[in-house]
């Protein structure tokens, strides 16, 4: 394998022990969205303490008081909710339960995070497309899907409350602002994970993809290359990713990593791969 990809950064420690290093590429978001007839897109408010509880099973009918707190200006249905998550492992699903976890106490206790989890309420869907299918298809459920997928297949997200106690829309302002204030100089191996950052327009459920790579490159000419393409994306695929609803890294992080390839990954010989 000459390189792999994941939403879920390992540990410097992980790293260390598998021989590996990891780099961030593009920065995206997980959103909930919901099928809640006669709600426009966007109006439905949520914060992490409610989401928590609607996947917990705690919060059952959209009526409910905590819910109907944080929608006065929405005639909310007396209906039950029918909740949607991910039933195979992914990057979707750490990003999303890190968030809960950092949210909600009981959250962290009861279900933790990770790629997979054994949730307390709701229907399975495979992929972010299983997920959206289900919402679609069901009125009054929820799920979580990647915000590039929810705009591409027209689906009604929320507003969430972020760190700051700001109501956000998921997309590439709220994207950025997360991002802004990563502190990657200061990640060890680059473990950085973007929920829940500060920032009044950040988006909480934000969050990046990683590419991971051997330190030493038994294949030099290839690992050159592989280094070679993503050199090429940081610098002239930024518009790219924006197409695909993905905010690029801001050009100072992408020099960091520049400068973490040059002093992490060698050939066999111990020689730097670039220079």
């Amino acid at each position: 394998v000459d390189f792999g990809a994941s939403d879920m950064p390992l540990k410097p420690e992980e790293l260390d022990r598998n021989g590996l290093m990891q780099f961030p590429t593009v920065i995206g978001g997980v959103v909930p969205v919901v099928n809640l007839p006669g709600i426009a897109a966007g109006a439905l408010k949520l914060d992490g303490a409610t989401l928590a509880a609607i996947y917990l099973g705690k919060i059952t009918k959209w009526n409910d008081p905590a819910l109907a707190a944080l929608n006065k200006d929405i005639k909310l249905p007396d209906s039950n909710i029918t909740v949607v998550h991910r039933s195979d492992g992914s990057g979707t699903t750490f990003i999303f339960t890190n968030y809960l976890a950092k949210a909600s106490s009981e959250w962290k206790s009861a279900v933790g995070e990770g790629t997979a989890v054994s949730w307390k309420a709701g229907t399975g869907g495979k992929g972010n497309e299983g997920v959206a299918s289900y919402v679609q298809r069901i009125k009054n459920s929820i799920g979580y899907v990647e915000y590039a997928y929810a705009l591409q297949n027209k689906m009604n997200t929320v507003q969430m409350q972020n760190r700051d106690g700001q109501f956000v829309m998921p997309g590439d302002v709220s994207f950025k602002a997360a991002a802004a204030n990563a502190q990657w100089d200061k990640a060890p191996g680059f473990y950085k994970i973007l929920t829940d950052e500060t920032g009044k327009e950040s988006w909480p459920i934000s969050g990046a993809t990683f590419v991971l790579m051997h330190k030493v490159q038994e294949k030099s000419a290839t690992g050159k290359e592989v280094l070679k393409f993503f050199d090429w994306a940081y610098g002239k695929g930024d518009k790219l990713a924006s197409d695909l609803d993905y905010v690029p890294l801001p050009e100072n992080v992408q020099n960091l990593i520049r400068k973490a390839w040059k002093d992490q990954i060698r050939d066999a010989s111990g020689l730097p791969l670039t220079k």
